[in-house]
């Protein structure tokens, strides 16, 4: 267990590393006025803290950097949560206070707004399409052959996509089929909409429809609508990374370049369960890319299930505290705003 004097020391150095980027020295943290201890005694507690592996000296010379370890010790244990500043919570409001009816352009901006706040990179995944159920399908005629079918879930969720057919399909069947669809899906949960349109409907869908080739293609049309219905994934300030002085080496950076760019490995960057705020350092993220990097991440629910989540990822010299508080804020707020959608949408 550290020491109070321990755990002020280490304390500094985190912050002061997080500010200059720079190797922390007993001289320069002689002058705090919260430590109040000499040069002689700071350099032999930072000895200990390196002992105990809370610190590395990157070389002989040089002041002490926190490890992975010293940055878990002060996430859990050291760090004071403040409140969030004006000028940034300023720019929060203005995201989520606007009326937006797009819910992809609410994740969108929330991306981009806290990439800038941060300077780091911000990774967003919309709600789970496929756990939620079905509200409405509607079909919008645009020609005789074809139409955009958009399937609305109960938590205001929207998915579209053109379908056609072969032969043309007169306004009254159109209608019928609607009525037809609405009757036999609303409830039902995404996922399932495959397996039990083909064994509940494809049959009433021939006898309201002339050519049973139009029902067929129409069915595969409406599934397709359903099975691109996956969880929508938006990332801000993706070069933010190279801005960052631990990244200057380009071989690397290269890795994690490459992570940032492959969207299957970059949902595997945030946790998909868990509550509250998340903080995983270094290889606590389970990625190679990712040994000199800390991910934050946040949930936000719907009736108090988690949807979906926010996280800001960036070398593990990172502002925790101020990240922390942003994304605190943006999850509420994401909460908030999907909450009111899915209300609005069982009106």
């Amino acid at each position: 267990m550290l020491t109070d004097r321990q755990k002020l020391i280490l304390s500094m150095i985190v912050e002061d590393y997080v500010r200059g980027a720079e190797p922390v020295g007993s001289r320069a943290l002689s002058k705090h006025q919260e430590i109040q201890l000499s040069a002689a005694t700071i350099r032999n507690e930072m000895a200990d803290l390196e002992e105990l592996g809370y610190l590395d000296q990157p070389h002989t010379s040089a002041g002490r950097i926190p490890s992975q370890k010293g940055y878990r010790f002060y996430v859990d244990h050291l760090l004071n949560r403040r409140e969030i500043d004006a000028r940034t919570l300023a720019a929060l409001r203005e995201v989520y206070f606007q009326k937006m009816n797009e819910a992809e352009r609410i994740f969108h901006q929330t991306a981009t707004v806290l990439s800038q706040l941060t300077q780091y990179t911000t990774i967003v995944l919309g709600p789970q399409v496929h756990e939620e159920r079905i509200k409405s399908i509607q079909l919008v005629p645009l020609t005789s052959h074809t139409a955009v079918a958009i399937l609305v879930t109960e938590t205001g969720q929207v998915q579209s996509r053109q379908v056609q057919w072969l032969e043309d399909i007169s306004p009254e069947d159109m209608s019928q089929l609607v009525s037809l669809l609405n009757t036999k899906l609303q409830g039902v949960p995404v996922s399932q909409l495959r397996s039990r349109s083909y064994r509940e409907i494809a049959a009433e869908m021939t006898n309201v429809l002339e050519h049973c080739e139009n029902a067929i293609a129409m069915l595969d049309e409406l599934c397709a609508v359903a099975d691109s219905a996956d969880e929508r994934l938006y990332v801000g300030g993706t070069t933010n990374i190279l801005a960052q002085p631990e990244f200057r080496d380009v071989e690397k950076v290269r890795p994690l370049l490459a992570l940032l760019e492959e969207e299957g490995a970059l949902r595997r960057v945030l946790p998909s369960s868990g509550s509250g705020i998340q903080v995983r350092i270094g290889m606590e993220n389970g990625l190679e890319p990712l040994q000199d990097c800390t991910v934050i991440s946040a949930t936000y629910t719907i009736a108090g299930k988690s949807v979906g989540s926010v996280g800001v990822l960036g070398p593990t010299r990172m502002d925790y505290a101020r990240v922390m508080q942003i994304l605190d804020y943006a999850s509420r707020s994401l909460t908030h705003v999907m909450t009111q959608r899915a209300a609005e949408a069982q009106e």
